[in-house]
């Protein structure tokens, strides 16, 4: 949480209105607390899920390390198979459910 909250203020300090800043602020962190037991009980729920944004985050880097290389990856590539996994993934879910719901 300490690092979401200092990234919406180092994205919002570029404003030199320092009410707008404490607003953003403001709603950002209520924002996550409103947020945050929901997604512990989803991700807990599915565990799979920590899996899969921790591969989305080892390609962003990836692509990001290559980019710094002078590799440009068209993101057309990377945005498409992060849908297809995600997509992937909902399936698998919802087939789980459907094997815990039968008798």
């Amino acid at each position: 949480m300490v690092f979401s909250i200092d990234s919406i203020i180092t994205a919002v300090g570029m404003t030199p209105h320092v009410p707008i800043m404490v607003i953003a602020v403001l709603i950002t962190v209520t924002i996550m607390l409103i947020a945050a037991d929901p997604l512990a009980n989803f991700i807990h729920a599915n565990p799979t899920i920590v899996m899969l944004a921790l591969a989305f985050l080892l390609m962003i880097g990836t692509v990001l390390i290559a980019d710094g290389f002078g590799f440009h990856v068209p993101r057309g590539y990377i945005y498409a198979g992060m849908a297809f996994s995600a997509f992937v993934e909902g399936l698998n879910m919802a087939a789980r459910r459907a094997r815990q719901a039968q008798p």
